[in-house]
């Protein structure tokens, strides 16, 4: 499994249009082969945060949705809002809930 983190900074006259953004963004990808979980919310402990965490079954689906059009527009129109770069981190990993929690 492939697990994607990230975050954008939003900004007070964007962050309803940033906050939609993202959550459009995360129906769509939820939608896309390989999509295991794709959501984001904002930061608990920093309202001007917007938090990314997504699960994907194998990087070659990451690769497809990183190809999508509409996922490099997202990007580029994210970063034209934010005051920072978005940050991503990908991860890959095995779920060892069972091995762990029983």
């Amino acid at each position: 499994m492939i697990l994607i983190t990230g975050h954008v900074i939003l900004t007070p006259e964007h962050r309803d249009r940033m906050i939609a953004l993202g959550a459009e963004h995360s129906a769509r990808s939820r939608d896309e082969p390989g999509c295991l979980a794709h959501n984001c919310y904002v930061d608990v402990e920093n309202e001007m945060r917007l938090v990314f965490v997504e699960h994907w079954e194998s990087i070659d689906a990451v690769r497809a949705h990183f190809a999508v059009p509409e996922s490099a527009a997202f990007v580029a129109e994210m970063r034209a809002l934010s005051p920072q770069p978005p940050v991503i981190r990908i991860f890959a990993g095995e779920d060892v809930t069972a091995k762990l929690m029983g």
